[in-house]
C-alpha cells in the first residue's frame, strides 16, 4: 500500500496546487483589443471580464461593424483566458501521476 500513500500525497499536492492557481487566475488580467484598439477588453485569467473600453468615435461607425468587431474582442479574450487558464492548470496538474491509468 505503500504506492497508495504516495498517490494520496500527490493528490494533496495537486489540490494545494490547484488553490494557489485559482487565486493567481483571479488575479491575472489579460487585456485584449480589437478594431485597431477601438475595442478594448480586461478578462481574469479565471475568464470573468472585468473592463470593456470603446473609443467614442468608432461607436459612429456602422451598428453592425461595431457589434462585429465587439464580438471578435469577446470571443478573442474568452479563448486568451481560456488558454491561459489551461496552460496554468496543465503546469499544476502535468506531474500527477495514476498508476495503471497511463
Amino acid at each position: 500500500m505503500a504506492g497508495l500513500g504516495k498517490l494520496v500525497k500527490q493528490a494533496e499536492k495537486m489540490k494545494r496546487g490547484i488553490e494557489a492557481l485559482q487565486a493567481q487566475l483571479d488575479a491575472k488580467e489579460l487585456e485584449v483589443s480589437s478594431g485597431g484598439g477601438a475595442v478594448k477588453l480586461k478578462v481574469t485569467g479565471s475568464g470573468r471580464f472585468t473592463a470593456l473600453t470603446l473609443d467614442p468615435e468608432f461607436l459612429k461607425e456602422d451598428a453592425k461593424l461595431v457589434a462585429d468587431t465587439v464580438l471578435a474582442a469577446v470571443q478573442d479574450a474568452a479563448k486568451q483566458a481560456k488558454d491561459y487558464h489551461e496552460a496554468e492548470m496543465q503546469k499544476v496538474t502535468g506531474s500527477f501521476q495514476m498508476p495503471g491509468l497511463f
